[in-house]
């Protein structure tokens, strides 16, 4: 094969690759939506989650290891950071940076898995959250330090926890201070320490420290909101990377086409479905978490796929990425090129 066939046979290969699996349509329309969440890019939220009246959220600390296996499943899988949690009987507090990634999309995960789990582990049916999870932007360094200690403070209430809330298990309070290992590696504790400007780590702890207790009487977030919140929101905090999440579809798909094929993991005459799902499944996942495409619309443009095998297949990308050198590659090349 000459050089002129082997070139013409590359890009009808792309071509195929990228108009074979992905329709133009790609854009999906929601009816009537309910009331925007208040949300941007850029944007840090301290995140609660709270359960039905009539029952509690966790009944033990196996439900509690499970959503923090979750959550650090998602939070790997769509690149985000996790900079403190609190999980309480009956309530969460997160202090959440989606990265860039859409937070709607990011607690229907978390949320639907875990009451996928809980309704099956007590054999139960209907709701186990109340309403719609609470959001609120942190658009300052100060908002985000108040509601970093105030959720730290949570354990304040529990018998035993008042003046030591750094030894409530199921708070990331004792991993800041060190007196915990991070054995899921979940928390960033990065970007809180930046804002106190500290290398060392034991002035770090002592500082933090020092100002968690001052904050212990801090009262509810409605007072936190009315003592520090900014006057402008959406203001972008820096210091911490955001993830471009809104990039030109067909340009992704045709450079993801063109290293695979290069890289010779799918052939021009290959007709084995196994060998190109490798290839649909990563491109499932990077629409999914660097195009921000939901999974109705990625199902709709793949050929054959519902909703939830869409879901499946992201995962199975996912997955990929993670025990695939080649794949894990070509993603973090995504990611630092900011093909767009």
């Amino acid at each position: 094969m000459n050089g002129d066939t082997s070139q013409k046979s590359h890009k009808q290969l792309t071509k195929r690759l990228s108009s074979g699996i992905i329709k133009p349509n790609y854009a999906g329309v929601d009816s009537m939506p309910r009331k925007a969440r208040q949300k941007a890019p850029e944007c840090i939220y301290h995140i609660m989650l709270r359960s039905v009246s009539e029952i509690l959220l966790f009944r033990d600390d196996e439900d509690k290891d499970y959503f923090l296996a979750l959550l650090k499943r998602y939070v790997d899988k769509y690149k985000c950071s996790i900079y403190a949690y609190c999980l309480m009987d009956n309530h969460v507090h997160l202090h959440f940076d989606p990265k860039g990634f859409d937070v709607s999309k990011f607690m229907h995960c978390l949320n639907t898995a875990y009451v996928r789990y809980y309704n099956k582990k007590y054999n139960r049916h209907g709701h186990v959250l109340q309403g719609r999870f609470e959001s609120r932007i942190l658009s300052s360094d100060e908002y985000n330090l108040a509601v970093s200690a105030y959720i730290h403070n949570n354990p304040h209430d529990i018998e035993g926890y008042e003046g030591r809330e750094e030894a409530y298990k199921y708070s990331s309070y004792g991993i800041y201070l060190g007196i915990r290992r991070d054995t899921m590696k979940l928390v960033d504790k990065s970007f809180i320490k930046g804002l106190f400007n500290v290398k060392e780590e034991r002035e770090f702890v002592q500082r933090y420290s020092e100002f968690v207790s001052c904050h212990r009487d801090i009262g509810s977030m409605k007072e936190i909101s009315k003592r520090v919140i900014a006057k402008e929101e959406n203001e972008y905090i820096g210091g911490r990377e955001v993830i471009i999440r809104e990039r030109a579809i067909g340009k992704v798909m045709t450079y993801i086409a063109d290293r695979v094929i290069s890289r010779g993991k799918v052939s021009l005459l290959e007709k084995s479905k196994r060998r190109s799902m490798g290839y649909r499944a990563f491109m499932a996942y990077v629409l999914r978490v660097l195009c921000g495409l939901k999974y109705k619309d990625i199902s709709a443009s793949i050929h054959n796929i519902t909703i939830s095998g869409c879901s499946r297949l992201c995962d199975k990308g996912y997955e990929l990425v993670q025990k695939d050198e080649f794949y894990g590659k070509l993603f973090n090349e995504l990611m630092s090129c900011g093909v767009k």
